[in-house]
């Protein structure tokens, strides 16, 4: 019997335990990106709604056309609402929905656990790099 012959591979679904592995993997994608979870997290400390120039403030290093991109993901996904007024020059503000609301826990949790770890991975990248 060859070595190859021993390695098992694993069914998608049942690694994200979903029938539908591939929109797990798409949907973990784009929650998981960094702008994303910094413009969910800044949005819920700004009050659940604000302006695209609070939000661009709000998030250290974001440039106006990757905060655009993001918010614009976050509306097509269903997390965020975005309301215009009739105003000139027009005031444009972005307001989490249930959906997005419902993302904040997770996200928070993911970024406490970043925060509480990040000594040990550095430590543990560079042994590795001493390698």
């Amino acid at each position: 019997m060859g070595a190859s012959s021993k390695i098992r591979q694993l069914d998608p679904a049942a690694i994200c335990r979903s029938s539908d592995p591939l929109a797990v993997r798409e949907l973990l994608t784009k929650i998981g990106d960094k702008w994303t979870i910094f413009v969910v997290l800044s949005l819920d400390l700004l009050g659940g709604r604000a302006r695209f120039s609070e939000l661009e403030r709000a998030v250290p290093g974001i440039s106006q056309r990757m905060l655009s991109s993001t918010l614009k993901n976050l509306e097509r996904d269903g997390m965020v609402i975005r309301e215009v007024f009739p105003e000139v020059p027009p005031r444009v503000e972005y307001e989490m929905t249930e959906l997005g609301r419902r993302l904040l826990h997770p996200t928070q949790g993911l970024v406490d656990w970043a925060k509480e770890n990040w000594e040990q991975v550095r430590e543990a990248q560079s042994r590795y790099d001493e390698r």
